[in-house]
């Protein structure tokens, strides 16, 4: 299993507590899930993308993407394939001896 959830929800970002909250829940899950099932075969890991060049941007007030990408040392959105390549990974037999995992994706935001 590969939940999506967001670097929003490890820093929070300001004007988008919904969003920061969700995504937390979703990071908690993978956690909780992946020592539930660490035993069964069943893997369950998490992406934590920063700022990905998607439509959701077209809903956001264009000051808080400016923001948003200011924080990230490459001062880029990461694309859709950067993603779906860490996802397929995770999803992968390479990826056998992770479980509760929590992988950003985030050009050096989170260096933590």
């Amino acid at each position: 299993i590969v939940n999506i959830a967001s670097i929003a929800g490890k820093e929070g970002n300001p004007r988008m507590v919904p969003y920061s909250a969700t995504k937390a829940a979703v990071i908690g899950l993978t956690k909780s899930v992946g020592k539930e099932l660490a035993m069964t075969g069943i893997r369950v890991n998490c992406v934590t993308p920063a700022v990905v060049r998607t439509r959701i941007l077209d809903q956001i007030a264009p000051k808080q993407v400016d923001y948003m990408i200011e924080r990230i040392p490459m001062k880029r959105t990461g694309s859709i394939e950067e993603i779906a390549a860490l996802a397929t990974w995770l999803a992968s037999e390479e990826c056998s001896f992770s479980t509760g995992g929590v992988f950003d994706i985030s050009g050096g935001r989170a260096t933590y």
